[in-house]
């Protein structure tokens, strides 16, 4: 074997050893983005894929950004099992970013605002010292519950974002529920939305998700 054929071979090695790495390397999302929600992210009612979340997955695709989702959403959660579920999923997945979307089945099963406002903080803050971005999602209740308690539970949202120092989306189901035909946009418990509805609610996500990704908020 010829001192040149070595060398060629040697090469075309080191060639194959550097496009395997630079494969690994770009095969590792670079983002991990934990959603800690309730059924609203949990595609309750909904054909799988047709979610937000799932579309968020197909956005970051999209948008060539190298991030991961895990959806840790259970329908009927509450911001008192968020806190009892988080350390696990904190411990195991290592988040660069926690979407908290918790909240109504709070104010569903008639717990105190004041327990709520205190479960998202620590939510918030156990986030923040895993050293992970946060971005609250903004929840708001019907009107029959009242103009005070109404008022009352969609000013947490912001109120806690602003203390704490972490982004918001103002209100998840924007452009949703506020619409006059929002009926049609339910399904028939009129509390989970069709799938026509959740590309509305990821561009919601996505306007307070996307500066967070990029470095340009917070």
């Amino acid at each position: 074997m010829s001192t040149d054929f070595k060398r060629r071979v040697c090469l075309a090695l080191f060639s194959l050893f550097l496009g395997l790495c630079s494969t690994g390397a770009s095969a590792a999302p670079r983002w991990s983005i934990l959603v800690l929600g309730d059924s609203l992210s949990a595609e309750y009612g909904l054909p799988r894929g047709t979610g937000w979340v799932a579309l968020l997955e197909q956005k970051l695709h999209d948008e060539k950004i190298n991030a991961q989702v895990i959806n840790a959403s259970i329908s009927g959660e509450t911001t008192s099992g968020g806190l009892t579920r988080l350390p696990a999923l904190l411990r195991q997945h290592h988040p660069t970013h926690v979407v908290i979307e918790l909240g109504a089945n709070d104010a569903l099963r008639g717990l105190a605002l004041s327990a709520t406002q205190s479960n998202l903080t620590t939510l918030v803050r156990a986030c923040k010292a895993a050293r992970a971005k946060v971005l609250l999602v903004g929840m708001q209740m019907p009107p029959n519950y009242g103009k005070r308690y109404t008022q009352d539970f969609a000013g947490l949202y912001p109120t806690i974002a602003k203390s704490e120092n972490v982004a918001l989306v103002p209100f998840f189901l924007k452009d949703v529920a506020d619409r006059p035909d929002a009926r049609d946009w339910f399904q028939p418990d009129a509390t989970h939305p069709v799938a026509k509805a959740h590309p509305i609610i990821l561009g919601n996500v996505w306007l307070a998700l996307r500066p967070l990704l990029l470095g340009r908020q917070r």
